[in-house]
């Protein structure tokens, strides 16, 4: 970007102040100020690729624009060991023809990371940590799981309003546009923990490769105004955020003004997007009975609720077929599993055939499922851990 400017020149500087981010204020005043001129210093950046990519970690360039000399310094942005990422600063004359230089180069930088591809169609998330020699908040990059349609167990009316909401929709979203209807879409996808509501998202990703995914977990709340403006570079994009409840509670139940001021961000935040922002969220959580009634009840917000029930027997036999992997299971015996299930959430299935396997595994009976190493299984899920255990499980809902 920086090619288009004549008579420039990069140079490197070390700074022993790596805790904090350096600005031009700090590099020319006061008597303290101590930077040196040194090597250029990158960073390997893991943008998802198998090679990380090299990136310049600080620098400085100077120049000359139609002859406005000029200063631009990218430089690691935050203090006392929190990173908040890059921060860039311009030093140029004062005057029109400064400021003038200033906005075009903002401009300028703003469109070059929306056009940038480093982390289009990947499943991120921002990790806020410190640290006592400078490092802190990057970006990570998650490799999720490629889910197919056949591996996402859940009743044909929940999947039906599912695509609906999603494949049909981004489908339709270009025609909707030129109609002047709004491209963003926002899902609650609600019911007891277990039941596919995180499986389903993975399914998701893997069905929009050409979308980023977002994903917002309670300990990075805090950061969701960074989030959302993620969200709006990096279009179309689904945003996730699960667990909703703990930072959209119902005001009543909120038990800090700290709260409170995380709910009306992220009001804000979804209200601020513009209508033909393609953006995708998906919330997600255990209690939909605690979530504040201004978040779901305003369609712009969250346009359609989807419901994960715990699974039905058809749901249950598909489920235990699918977690047997390569153990081999007999109708008969399939019955019984179905029968002896009901109530129980498809993480519980999941983990019963884990079970399974290790007891027959442990009685060398070969892949051929025998009744014993369920029936161990289940004692020991259901009854030897107690209510304590079956909660845990996921097998709530089974009767001891």
């Amino acid at each position: 970007m920086l090619n288009r400017y004549t008579e420039t020149k990069l140079i490197g500087f070390v700074s022993p102040n790596s805790h904090e981010g350096l600005t031009f204020a700090q590099m020319i005043g006061g008597p303290h100020a101590h930077v040196d001129v040194g090597p250029l210093q990158y960073d390997d950046i893991d943008i998802g690729d198998p090679v990380p990519a090299r990136c310049l970690k600080n620098g400085l360039w100077m120049g000359h624009d139609k002859g406005l000399p000029f200063a631009i310094m990218p430089a690691p942005g935050g203090r006392f060991g929190f990173q908040t990422g890059v921060g860039v600063e311009v030093a140029v004359a004062i005057g029109e023809q400064g400021a003038q230089f200033s906005q075009d180069f903002f401009r300028q930088l703003e469109q070059a990371i929306s056009e940038g591809r480093s982390y289009r169609g990947r499943a991120i998330s921002l990790e806020a940590h410190h640290h006592m020699m400078g490092g802190g908040s990057s970006v990570k990059v998650h490799r999720l799981a490629k889910v197919n349609r056949e591996d996402v167990i859940l009743p044909q009316k929940t999947l039906a309003t599912l695509d609906r909401n999603v494949a049909g929709f981004m489908a339709a979203r270009d025609a909707l546009k030129s109609m002047r209807f709004q491209a963003r879409k926002g899902l609650l996808f609600y019911g007891p923990p277990g039941t596919g509501k995180t499986h389903t998202i993975h399914y998701l990703a893997s069905q929009l490769p050409d979308h980023t995914t977002l994903l917002v977990t309670a300990e990075q709340v805090g950061l969701i105004g960074e989030y959302f403006r993620l969200a709006r570079f990096l279009q179309p994009s689904m945003m996730v955020i699960e667990d909703v409840d703990l930072i959209a509670r119902e005001r009543t139940q909120m038990r800090t003004g700290f709260e409170e001021v995380l709910l009306n961000k992220l009001l804000n935040e979804m209200d601020g997007l513009r209508e033909d922002s393609e953006v995708l969220f998906i919330l997600t959580t255990n209690r939909p009975d605690q979530i504040e009634p201004a978040l779901v009840s305003r369609p712009g917000r969250i346009d359609q609720a989807i419901e994960f029930p715990l699974p039905d027997e058809e749901g249950r036999a598909k489920l235990t077929k699918l977690y047997a992997r390569d153990l081999q299971i007999s109708d008969e015996l399939l019955d019984l599993i179905v029968r002896r299930t009901k109530g129980v959430s498809a993480a519980f299935i999941k983990e019963l055939m884990r079970r399974c396997a290790q007891f027959q595994i442990e009685a060398s009976g070969g892949k051929l499922l025998a009744q014993a190493a369920v029936d161990a299984a289940l004692e020991e899920m259901l009854f030897a851990g107690g209510a304590l255990n079956r909660r845990l499980l996921g097998g709530e809902g089974t009767e001891p």
